[in-house]
């Protein structure tokens, strides 16, 4: 059984922190979700959907424009094909699945490096090239994820979204979460700076490789329940205990700068301490996070049993607001309320 609302005025904090935040990016609506020991402490909903007049309010079934926050899902896929044997090694050479592509720009690239960002490579219109030699370093670019999509697809068979349907959201019925090819009028409208949202074009696949997706803040918030409590839902394994473990530990090559950001299958994952990491230095060891440019996070920390969401249909950071340190500020917050 998924999470009972109980709520609980100790976390008040935190819906004082998404206001804060609300007011500063350039966003219509907002929402908050926390669970904490199995109980839904927090849940809030704030504004509407646009700024058009009669736009819909942000309620429970609001669907918000994940952004990156989808490279969890597609974590979860990758991490599926590594435990079923579809990929045998994550230090298998990216060329080994994908064998069309450039030698000489993706040689001794691995698997590995496209899941921790630590690949070195970019792309301009349709050529891919090297920023930096493989595994020296850490940038967040697209290539990787896109290469990552491919594999899952070449080795199983199935896209991302299938995957993710087959073993999590059909079986928990999520009705919120998913690839969309057209809008409906539970999905929020991304507001970008000053443009209007008509510039925001919605790519046509729903197979989990492009950035459409929208997901609920109380299922957002149930996928990071499911990654706390190892798979098992109701007492029943809905997912392999393995498969949210490969996801969710560190994967980062060894021989990384410390201070660089660490990750699990593309999730930050809270290890050692790092000057450049996203997750708020008061939140403890073990726990981990996903980031959108929408400002959406989803924050998981075992160590206290806990879930916390928060969700803007923002596009990027206005003049003054520093984004990172907000992330990281909204869990030391959440700290704090412990």
């Amino acid at each position: 059984m998924l999470p009972s609302f109980k709520g609980n005025n100790n976390f008040s904090l935190i819906l004082n922190h998404v206001n804060q935040t609300f007011n500063q990016v350039i966003c219509s609506g907002a929402a908050v979700y926390v669970i904490h020991n199995d109980s839904i402490v927090l849940e809030e909903y704030i504004g509407k959907h646009s700024n058009k007049p009669n736009a819909r309010k942000v309620q429970k079934d609001t669907q918000f424009h994940v952004a990156s926050v989808r490279k969890s899902y597609i974590g979860f896929a990758v991490a599926y094909a590594v435990y079923y044997g579809y990929i045998q090694s994550m230090d298998d050479q990216v060329l080994k699945y994908l064998p069309e592509l450039e030698e000489a720009i993706w040689k001794d690239t691995t698997i590995r490096h496209l899941l921790t960002h630590t690949h070195g490579l970019n792309h301009r219109a349709e050529t891919v090239f090297r920023e930096y030699p493989v595994g020296q370093n850490w940038t967040y670019r697209q290539v990787g994820i896109d290469a990552l999509t491919k594999i899952v697809k070449t080795t199983t068979g199935k896209s991302v979204s299938d995957i993710n349907h087959e073993l999590v959201f059909t079986p928990l019925g999520f009705s919120e979460s998913n690839w969309y090819a057209h809008k409906h009028q539970k999905l929020v409208e991304v507001i970008l700076s000053g443009e209007g949202d008509g510039n925001w074009k919605t790519p046509e696949s729903i197979e989990g490789d492009k950035m459409n997706m929208y997901v609920s803040a109380r299922e957002l918030a149930f996928w990071g329940y499911l990654h706390l409590k190892q798979g098992i839902i109701d007492g029943k394994q809905i997912v392999p205990k393995e498969i949210i473990q490969l996801a969710t530990s560190v994967h980062s090559p060894r021989n990384i700068d410390k201070d660089l950001p660490q990750n699990g299958f593309l999730w930050f994952v809270k290890e050692l301490p790092a000057k450049k990491s996203e997750i708020g230095e008061r939140v403890p060891k073990g726990s981990y996070q996903i980031l959108g440019y929408t400002g959406v996070t989803l924050l998981v920390i075992p160590q206290e049993n806990l879930v916390a969401v928060r969700m803007f249909n923002s596009f990027g950071s206005p003049e003054g607001y520093d984004y990172l340190s907000d992330v990281r500020s909204f869990g030391d917050t959440i700290m704090s309320c412990l």
